[in-house]
């Protein structure tokens, strides 16, 4: 069983958006990155697809949801800032086959948790760039491994 945790793509930059910050679209290029999820996520089997409610994330994940032909849940456990409440939903949603869209304060919590908890190894340098997914296997709700999928487009 996989959770495909995906971090959103490239958005409009903070200081350059007057409204709020959940609000925030993505640019061009984080369209693209979006658009080629589908292609990126070929092989797995996706049920579920779950997203921080930020516009962003939402957006990030809407091709793939689409592709899918899967609605998107938009639990507040994925918003920026909630890292303990994101590891537990990652950790619920082990057997479930779901694509998760989070953000870069919660994604590198949750990937060191689970490499201090279940002893994954995230390689030397773990990664997150806009637009990523770290594929994480699960044995129960146990991590077993994790890989860096790079961001498409």
């Amino acid at each position: 069983m996989a959770v495909l945790l995906v971090r959103h793509a490239v958005a409009l930059a903070r200081r350059k958006w007057n409204d709020a910050d959940d609000l925030r679209p993505l640019t061009p290029r984080g369209v693209r990155q979006a658009e080629s999820l589908p292609e990126v996520l070929a092989g797995y089997e996706i049920r579920r697809v779950l997203s921080s409610p930020s516009v962003r994330c939402v957006e990030t994940v809407r091709p793939i949801a689409k592709d899918r032909r899967l609605e998107i849940e938009e639990p507040p456990d994925l918003a920026e800032g909630s890292t303990h409440l994101a590891l537990a939903l990652v950790r619920a949603c082990a057997s479930s086959h779901a694509v998760m869209c989070s953000h870069g304060d919660v994604i590198p919590w949750v990937l060191a948790q689970l490499a201090e908890r279940d002893g994954v190894d995230l390689g030397a340098e773990p990664k997150w760039a806009k637009g990523s997914t770290w594929v994480l296997e699960f044995d129960g709700s146990r991590c077993a491994s994790a890989h860096y999928s790079p961001p498409g487009a």
